[in-house]
């Protein structure tokens, strides 16, 4: 595999803050692409080995280990390199559901270069998890479901996600309100990430 870091951006924040939704707001715009690594476990087959150990952590609400996330992510953001689906030296790669924890941030620096981190805050649990069970309704999503589960997601989130951020340099987080609209939320971001990716890419101008 190619040795190369990925120039990214970090979507960061507890269940329901929003991380999805402008994660792929963000990737129909030219010169970002959106990886959710959520969206990347919900593509394995159920009945194939890494399906069948990421769904037994993720349905009891608890993180599924580091070795195995790195492996499936990596793997799949492999492949769609190869397939130029995802274009390394043209897009920022926006990351969301990763890292989990500090080891992965440190394993991670790897294989990624981490320009900016968007913290999405949301200081209202209850509102987030009535967010969470919305959304299991709409996307048939079994893993939000439960209610008994997404409060152990955001215990999950206190105890071991929410640490990352103390990883990483302040300088490279940017807080930003996660209440309002999506076209609001999204106006925020993007006054927070236009400038790191002009910074690091250069564009030519659309045709006509």
């Amino acid at each position: 595999m190619s040795s190369t870091r990925y120039e990214s951006i970090l979507l960061f924040g507890a269940p329901g803050a929003g991380k999805g939704t402008q994660g792929h707001i963000l990737g129909q715009i030219p010169g970002f692409f959106h990886l959710s690594c959520g969206d990347v476990f919900r593509t394995l087959d159920i009945n194939s080995p890494d399906g069948r150990e990421i769904y037994e952590y993720s349905s009891r609400g608890e993180l599924v280990p580091d070795a195995t996330t790195i492996k499936v992510w990596k793997r799949h953001l492999d492949a769609l390199t190869v397939l130029s689906v995802y274009k390394p030296y043209e897009d920022v790669l926006i990351l969301d559901g990763i890292p989990r924890n500090r080891s992965q941030a440190k394993i991670l620096e790897e294989h990624v270069h981490v320009l900016q981190i968007v913290h999405l805050v949301c200081p209202d649990t209850e509102a987030m998890i009535r967010r969470i069970r919305r959304r299991a309704i709409r996307e048939n999503r079994a893993d939000d479901a439960h209610e008994t589960v997404i409060r152990k997601r955001f215990e999950v989130y206190e105890a071991e996600t929410r640490p990352v951020l103390e990883y990483y340099p302040k300088s490279s987080v940017s807080d930003v309100d996660a209440i309002g609209s999506p076209a609001e939320v999204l106006l925020k971001i993007l006054k927070c990430v236009v400038p790191v990716q002009n910074a690091h890419f250069r564009h030519e101008l659309p045709e006509e």
